[in-house]
């Protein structure tokens, strides 16, 4: 079967580094989550790049005959980073641009473990889903247990965000964090949370 027949029932957009790192096991991962989501029927959409986590997810959802999409900007496909062998590959202008194509293509979201620019990503999402503008689950998802895990530090900084009141605890719970991969795509494909928006604490204007 080709990629191009399979009909997903949804897609999932999985954030990730555009390289390797040095823990080989980040990289499969990377691939792991890529199959479990083309075996369970559901397209990935990530950030078009042939190289680093970004590579191996794609490697691992074609190769399990997954349908793939990636959205990448022109400044990236122009430097020969682009993947090419995807069921397709969008060109935005800018940024911004591919971040917000991602969010409207996706119905969950998974972030492994990345850089600057997989933060950012994730972040907002979890942003647009406090101010109701998205409601999709979004799962942070690495390989190691308790305070070894990758994202163990933003997770301690959320915390700390709640505990000086600048966050609110039903924000911080949209948050789920797992070390299984099977976990991860189960959690990313199910419910969106349940979450009054932030702008619901605002008293009304007089």
């Amino acid at each position: 079967m080709s990629n191009a027949a399979v009909e997903p029932r949804r897609r999932v957009a999985v954030f990730c580094a555009s390289a390797d790192g040095n823990r080989p096991e980040f990289v499969d991962l990377a691939e792991s989550v890529g199959a479990l989501l083309a075996g369970a029927g559901v397209g990935t959409v990530y950030g078009g790049g042939r190289v680093g986590l970004m590579g191996a997810v794609a490697r691992g959802a074609l190769a399990a005959g997954g349908e793939v999409i990636g959205v990448i900007p022109e400044q990236l496909a122009e430097r020969e980073v682009a993947h090419l062998g995807l069921t397709s590959l969008e060109v935005t202008a800018s940024m911004h641009a591919r971040k917000a194509r991602m969010a409207e293509l996706a119905d969950g979201f998974i972030a492994l473990p990345g850089g600057f620019g997989t933060l950012e990503e994730v972040v907002e999402i979890l942003t647009w889903n406090q101010l109701g503008i998205v409601s999709a689950p979004v799962v942070l998802c690495d390989t190691d247990d308790g305070a070894m895990s990758f994202w163990a530090p933003l997770l301690t900084f959320f915390d700390h965000a709640v505990g000086v009141g600048l966050l609110r605890d039903r924000f911080r719970d949209m948050v789920r964090w797992t070390a299984d991969a099977h976990q991860a795509v189960e959690w990313a494909c199910g419910a969106a949370p349940e979450v009054a928006p932030k702008w619901a604490e605002f008293p009304p204007r007089p």
